[in-house]
């Protein structure tokens, strides 16, 4: 028998992909901006320019009751439930994802919840959630696809850089003192997310385009087989440097099979206009 599929809106993935997906369901976390609830419908480019001009937009964790609500649709139907969430130490959701088992406790005797921590975020965590997918409509149990993600979710790599220095300065990763200079000689971080979910700074590049092919070094550095994989990359509303460092990626490594979409609002939140994101698998983190 088949299980079902449950992440949350922070794996970015888009709708043309998720529309594929069979037995799958994503619980949404929500954000306001400017102290407003965010108007329903509200594009990727509307996030970003809004942020652009100056709005602060804040995020908030699903709660149990959004789970529960998800849960039980997929084990009314006699269905098993995997569970794929955003990193646990950036969100307080996949929290909510265990609550809501313990709400649902022994309604649905002989039925089964298994959680992952994907310690990933935006498409790192997407990429997991296509290849569970691609797994499990391969013939494989729930246990051999969870078994598969706490295997090799710490091989999956996410290197990113950003534009604006302020957006991380306002989340705490660094110093005003640090987003002034930054912005003023135009440097720019190569980030990633390590071993425990967390994203952290780790080179400064200087200039855009020195950053953008950083990331194609470090894929060069670590990953495994890359011609063999389906490549992830997000951007803050820059589609064009997407494309850029996807067209690198292509020239590398002669891969043609890539998912772009944005980020979404709660790391785009933090992460602010102009972030791009590279996710593969690769040798570690």
């Amino acid at each position: 028998m088949s299980f079902h599929i449950v992440t949350d809106s922070c794996c970015d993935l888009p709708e043309s992909l998720t529309s594929t997906y069979q037995d799958f369901d994503i619980v949404n976390l929500t954000f306001t901006i400017d102290g407003q609830p965010a108007p329903s419908g509200m594009t990727g480019k509307e996030f970003y320019d809004r942020l652009r001009k100056g709005s602060i937009a804040k995020t908030s964790q699903a709660n149990p009751e959004d789970f529960v609500a998800v849960y039980k649709k997929a084990l009314e139907k006699g269905k098993d439930i995997l569970y794929i969430g955003f990193s646990g130490v950036l969100s307080g959701t996949l929290e909510s994802g265990r609550r809501a088992i313990e709400i649902i406790g022994q309604t649905y005797p002989g039925r089964r919840i298994i959680t992952v921590d994907s310690l990933s975020g935006a498409l790192g965590l997407g990429l997991l959630v296509d290849e569970a997918i691609r797994l499990r409509d391969a013939g494989k149990g729930l246990e051999e696809v969870s078994s598969w993600l706490e295997s090799n979710k710490l091989k999956l790599n996410h290197w990113f850089t950003v534009n604006d220095l302020h957006f991380l300065q306002r989340g705490g990763r660094i110093t005003l003192g640090t987003a002034w200079l930054g912005s003023v000689l135009s440097i720019k971080p190569v980030m990633n997310v390590d071993d425990l979910g967390r994203l952290i700074p780790r080179e400064k590049v200087l200039g855009r385009n020195k950053a953008i092919h950083r990331l194609v070094q470090k894929m060069k550095e670590l990953a495994v087989d890359p011609e063999k994989q389906r490549i992830f990359i997000c951007h803050g509303d820059c589609l064009e440097d997407a494309e850029m460092l996807a067209d690198l990626v292509r020239k590398t490594f002669g891969i043609n099979d890539f998912v772009i979409n944005d980020v979404g609002p709660v790391i785009g939140s933090h992460a602010g206009p102009g972030a791009l994101a590279l996710f593969f698998m690769g040798k570690h983190r």
